[in-house]
């Protein structure tokens, strides 16, 4: 494998499967065989995953709530896919943690950095939990941050489109498919790959970013076997 640790980055949308909200129980067996697949073949995992497909912060908002408030509701809402991506780990035979920003001791540690890098070196899948626990702050921006505690060689971002275009593919028939790119063409094309905060953690700390189709089966190990699958950002 190209890559020994990795942080996989899920979109909440992403549970929702064929559904308009909440988890389709199918996807996320899906998704527990795909990462089943790598942890059987040594690759150390940590998983962040957002909460768009119950409640977002930026909704709370535009409904005329406090945005604190919100963001604190958002990551309840991460801490209910966690647990239900936890769930469907076991099943398959996975040993997994889940840790949380906040502090929910009856169902999750707290998140301690040499806590979850000592999990994985004992080949457990790590889930981190409730953001960075700070309102304002992206799942994007948790994850950057994890990854970079925890030592992680790249961070995979689950989409639904196959990498990074200059436009949206869906909209656009146009649209070019990058393989590689930089930090600095990103910045120049505006292109939206993760928020801008997360972003610039990868670009400082010098991790790399790959943006693949998570919904295609094969795609994640084809990924860590270092396959021209989905888009690299790096220095």
């Amino acid at each position: 494998m190209k890559y020994k640790r990795i942080l996989l980055k899920l979109s909440g949308e992403a549970l929702m499967g064929s559904n308009q909200y909440g988890i389709d129980s199918d996807k996320l067996s899906e998704y527990a065989s795909e990462i089943k697949n790598i942890v059987d073949s040594g690759v150390e995992v940590a998983i962040v995953i957002g909460g768009g497909n119950i409640f977002r912060g930026v909704q709370a908002e535009e409904g005329g709530m406090d945005r604190t408030h919100g963001d604190y509701m958002g990551m309840l809402a991460t801490m209910i896919n966690s647990m239900a991506l936890q769930a469907a780990l076991e099943s398959a035979g996975i040993n997994t943690r889940l840790q949380s920003a906040i502090e929910m001791k009856e169902i999750a540690e707290p998140f301690v950095r040499r806590r979850a890098v000592r999990h994985l070196e004992k080949n457990r899948v790590v889930i981190f939990g409730a953001g960075t626990g700070n309102p304002f702050f992206t799942t994007d921006s948790a994850a950057s941050l994890r990854a970079i505690e925890i030592n992680a060689d790249v961070i995979l971002k689950g989409t639904r489109v196959d990498g990074i275009y200059s436009a949206d593919p869906e909209k656009d028939e146009k649209a070019i498919k990058y393989d590689t790119i930089s930090f600095d063409e990103v910045y120049a094309k505006n292109l939206k790959v993760m928020d801008m905060t997360a972003f610039t953690l990868c670009k400082e700390n010098n991790l790399p970013i790959i943006v693949f189709d998570m919904d295609t089966p094969g795609n994640l190990i084809k990924v860590l076997k270092g396959e021209n699958v989905g888009t690299i950002v790096k220095n």
